[in-house]
């Protein structure tokens, strides 16, 4: 049984949170349910899981222990970015035969987002461009690989290598050597998106009930989802917590580590300004380990992101620990204010691979994304739609990896896993 002592907590105070234009509260479970499915949790995973199911004509009930999207979904940098984390992985497991089908999954979660903000209408400031930057050569020879692949496979959305010289005409930045512009990867205001999924399930039919911690799962031919003031009944479970799980430990501890990620927001730009800093609106990415991140926001406020730990532990002060690293790619920000700072924890798996499977016939898990997760959610989404149906050939893609476990326990599996990933901070060094 999950603690009995467990402390509701409403959105932490991030831009996104201030943001928000859905400020609808759902309801707490009382009493008893019975569906088709029932969904653990209601970030991103869980709501795409429950309006995938919806879309199918399943009546699903969505139970989430603080409110929608109060995890990863509406803390995260807002990058829609294709890929799977660990992709590699996946291919050198099941061999070349499945290169193509990941390839297809890299971008499902694209087309499922795009589909749904227009369908539904989703006020979530959608906008597409996107760029992996250089700090050394032997990332420019990645990026330049990944442009051999874009080009071998036809992709079919405006992508761009960009050299040294041609920085200055994409990005108000000396920090970096080059870089590839995709398109197609874009950003977005994550809990916009988040709540207005939810939104949308609700639309056809989905029962969500926040602050409703669950308790235990009881399994069965009927599993019983079990919190302190009810239970759903369902035909299947599906457990979609990530980082902030903390249900069937015994099979469930110990694959997923949580990693600290912290994001600023500064004053509104002056828009001049800020096409000096952005002229392509683009959302910029670093391919170190300890990586950062910076993108526009609608109202022109430069979100710059990063300072990952995988200690689970929050800085004292984050925007005193995030300015500094902002400064030094972009020095014409001193003296702007920081209106906005916050953190949370995103799901790591020591191999990088999503893990997600079964814990009996009818109770499913998706979770650890490793900081892809605004675009794989949503192919996991229509894995555990798809896997609830008994179609089941993507989930054994995942199900079948060997993933790495602490047996000693999550505490210390995380020190462990802080521990191991020096050696990487160690590389972005060299």
């Amino acid at each position: 049984m999950a603690r009995q002592d467990y402390q509701l907590q409403e959105h932490c105070p991030s831009y996104y949170a201030a943001t928000s234009n859905d400020r609808t509260r759902y309801p707490s479970l009382n009493g008893t349910r019975k569906v088709d499915v029932c969904v653990v949790g209601a970030g991103f995973s869980g709501i795409a899981t429950a309006l995938t199911l919806a879309e199918r004509g399943y009546k699903v009930a969505v139970v989430e222990a603080n409110r929608v999207g109060w995890g990863a979904s509406g803390r995260n940098g807002g990058q829609l970015i294709g890929g799977i984390s660990g992709e590699s992985k996946l291919i050198a497991h099941h061999g070349e035969q499945v290169a193509d089908a990941v390839w297809a999954m890299r971008w499902r979660g694209h087309e499922i987002i795009h589909e749904r903000v227009s369908k539904y209408g989703i006020q979530c400031d959608l906008k597409n461009g996107y760029m992996d930057v250089a700090i050394k050569p032997r990332h420019m020879r990645a990026m330049e690989e990944e442009y051999g692949e874009l080009q071998r496979r036809n992709f079919p959305h405006p992508y761009r290598l960009v050299e040294k010289h041609q920085m200055s005409e994409v990005l108000g930045s000396d920090a970096y050597i080059g870089g590839l512009i995709n398109h197609y990867n874009g950003h977005l205001h994550p809990l916009n998106l988040c709540k207005g999924e939810a939104a949308a399930a609700v639309s056809l039919g989905v029962e969500i009930f926040e602050q409703s911690p669950v308790l235990d799962i009881q399994h069965g031919s009927t599993p019983r989802v079990i919190t302190a003031t009810g239970h759903v009944d369902a035909d299947a479970v599906v457990l979609a917590g990530n980082a902030y799980h903390a249900l069937e430990r015994g099979k469930l501890s110990g694959l997923v580590f949580p990693a600290g990620s912290f994001i600023i927001a500064t004053e509104p730009l002056a828009e001049d300004f800020a096409r000096q800093i952005n002229p392509l609106d683009l959302a910029v990415c670093d391919p170190n380990y300890v990586l950062d991140y910076f993108r526009l926001s609608a109202e022109r406020r430069l979100l710059f992101g990063g300072r990952c730990n995988y200690s689970g532990r929050e800085p004292r002060d984050i925007g005193a620990s995030i300015v500094p690293r902002m400064l030094k790619i972009l020095p014409q920000l001193k003296g702007k204010r920081i209106d906005y700072a916050w953190g949370g924890n995103i799901g790591i798996v020591v191999n990088r691979v999503p893990t997600m499977g079964r814990l009996s016939p009818n109770v499913f898990y998706t979770q650890g994304y490793s900081g892809h997760g605004v675009n794989f959610t949503h192919v996991a989404g229509e894995i555990m739609a798809d896997a609830v149906g008994g179609t089941l050939e993507r989930l054994d893609l995942f199900e079948k990896i060997r993933h790495h476990r602490f047996p000693l326990g999550q505490a210390l599996g995380s020190q462990l896993v802080a521990l191991g990933m020096l050696y990487y901070r160690f590389r972005d060094w060299l």
